[in-house]
Parts: C-alpha cells; sequence; structure tokens
C-alpha cells in the first residue's frame, strides 16, 4: 500500500525581532545595488534619449533636445559600430580556443598522477594574470618591436622574419596577449573543479583499463562541464569589452584603426566627439549585446547537460 502524501511542513512567519534583524542586513545591499548599478545604468537610459545641437549658425551654444531612439538609430546605422562586432568575433573565433584549450590542458596535466610540483606550477602559470592588461599589454609592445624585442632577435639570428604589427599578424599577436594573461586563471577555475570529481570514479576508470589520456577525456571533462561553461561565459563577456590590447597595440599598427572595438568607438565618441548621448546609447546596446550572448552560453551549456 503506497504511504499517503504529507504536506510540507508550513514556516513559522518571521517574529518582530528576526524581520528587523533580515532587514538590517538586506537594506546595505539594496541600497548599494540602486547607487552603483541601477543608477547609472538608468541614467545612461536618460542620457541617450537627448541629443546636443548648436543653435544659430554654430556661433552660440549648444542645447540638448529629446531625439527618442534617434541615437540608437544612429548607431546601428553607424558602419564603425557594426564593423567592430566583426572585428571581435574574428577575433572570438582564435582567442577562445587557445585560451580555453590551454588552459583545460595544463588544468588536466596538474591534476595527473604523473605531474610534479604542481603547487610551483599552479603559481607560475597563475602570476601573469597579476600583472594589470595594460601593463601587460605595453610589455608585450616592447617584446613586439622591432630593435627592442629580444624575441625577434631570436627569429633574425635563426635566418627568419616576422612583423607583430602587420596586418596578417596583429591578430595573433592580440590573442597571445590576452592568452598569456588570462590562461592561468581559467587554469585554476579548472583544476579547482578537477579536485571535486570523485576519486572513486577515477580508480574504476583506471582499474578498468582506461588510460590518463582517455580518463582525462571521458571522465574528467564531462565532469567539469560546469566549469568550462562558466568559464565560457565570463569569457565571451569580456570579450565583447575588449579595449586594452587593440588600443595599446594600435599605436603601432595602423591596420587596427581606433575604432576596431566596440569599447574603443564608445571612447572615442564619448572623449573626442563629446556626444554623450550617442556614447551612452552605443554601451546600452554593447550591454544588451553581452546579456544576449551570456543568455546563448548558459542555454548551449544547460543543453549539454541534458543531452
Amino acid at each position: 500500500m503506497a504511504a499517503p502524501l504529507t504536506r510540507p511542513a508550513r514556516r513559522a512567519p518571521l517574529r518582530p525581532g528576526q524581520r528587523s534583524a533580515v532587514a538590517a542586513f538586506l537594506v546595505p545591499f539594496f541600497f548599494l545595488f540602486a547607487i552603483v548599478l541601477l543608477a547609472p545604468i538608468g541614467y545612461a537610459v536618460w542620457m541617450s534619449l537627448f541629443q546636443e545641437r548648436s543653435s544659430g549658425l554654430g556661433f552660440g551654444g549648444t542645447e540638448r533636445i529629446f531625439s527618442g531612439f534617434g541615437n540608437y538609430t544612429k548607431v546601428l546605422g553607424d558602419q564603425d559600430f557594426t564593423g567592430a562586432f566583426l572585428h571581435v568575433a574574428l577575433y572570438c573565433a582564435f582567442y577562445i580556443p587557445v585560451m580555453i584549450g590551454a588552459a583545460l590542458a595544463l588544468a588536466l596535466l596538474i591534476d595527473s598522477a604523473a605531474a610534479r610540483a604542481k603547487r610551483f606550477v599552479q603559481l607560475a602559470v597563475f602570476m601573469p594574470h597579476a600583472v594589470p592588461g595594460m601593463i601587460a599589454a605595453i610589455v608585450w609592445v616592447y617584446l613586439y618591436t622591432p630593435g627592442l624585442s629580444p624575441i625577434l632577435d631570436w627569429i633574425q639570428g635563426a635566418g627568419g622574419s616576422w612583423d607583430f604589427f602587420s596586418n596578417g599578424h596583429v591578430l595573433s599577436s592580440m590573442v597571445n596577449v590576452a592568452a598569456w594573461q588570462w590562461t592561468g586563471y581559467n587554469m585554476i577555475i579548472f583544476y579547482a573543479a578537477l579536485q571535486a570529481v570523485p576519486r572513486e570514479v577515477i580508480e574504476a576508470a583506471i582499474v578498468d583499463g582506461a588510460g590518463e589520456l582517455r580518463t582525462a577525456l571521458q571522465i574528467k571533462l564531462p565532469m567539469i562541464r560546469s566549469a568550462v561553461t562558466l568559464t565560457l561565459l565570463f569569457t565571451c563577456v569580456g570579450v565583447v569589452q575588449i579595449f586594452n590590447e587593440p588600443k595599446i597595440l594600435g599605436e603601432r599598427a595602423p591596420g587596427l584603426g581606433s575604432m576596431w572595438s566596440p569599447m574603443m568607438y564608445i571612447y572615442r565618441v564619448t572623449f573626442e566627439r563629446h556626444d554623450y548621448g550617442l556614447a551612452a546609447a552605443a554601451s546600452l546596446i554593447l550591454a544588451l549585446v553581452a546579456g544576449l550572448l551570456s543568455f546563448v552560453v548558459t542555454w548551449i551549456g544547460n543543453r549539454g547537460k541534458t543531452a
């Protein structure tokens, strides 16, 4: 005979003293959340609805007029802005496989039974992430510059030649800078996820005759799918906002241009054109693209879990 269904016990209502304690913890968070996030977004939305136009023949001052979605239409019709997303998409096609693949390979190698000096290797690989992005880009510009770079001296000594700033090589130069900085960070995330894999599962695979490579590919990787999805999510959102690498390398690589990425477009519109309404509209569109990209990556990751 089936056991009768039992209703879940109802929670007792909070007493007045408990409500005060809950409010004391929640109010500071919501206050900071509103000041730091909601207020700037609201102000950006308000700014994006206005344009500044010169009065008279251009000899007078400027006046702010309501334009509705005029700034959004102007941004979406600007080839510099839409073309910047194509540049970033091409960059992602090279950067994400290189960086994620290297981080996964390093994490699996360190997690293997044959690995030695694991703490030292983790620290050594992670150290580049401690360097600020702008400083890292400047250091690599030095290593890319002819007459200064020991790397180019070695290449020339071997009878070869390479121009890191040429149109054909500047993309790989940017990928190298970002991968050097972020591979160690993501390797730590993957390695932490690998530590949570039950050891008995791995031991059972070894007893069944699976080697290190097969265990890594068929046992470990599927079990850290959530960590890989999370890393892809953060990486995609960060890549859409890429600024440091193209900005610094663009000083030596004319092929990049001053509006290579959406963030560079927003920077130039804000600080050179002083068109704050247009910059606000471009920023909100960029935030929307990042949000949609986050949704797609999360959906694909969750779909892979249920497959």
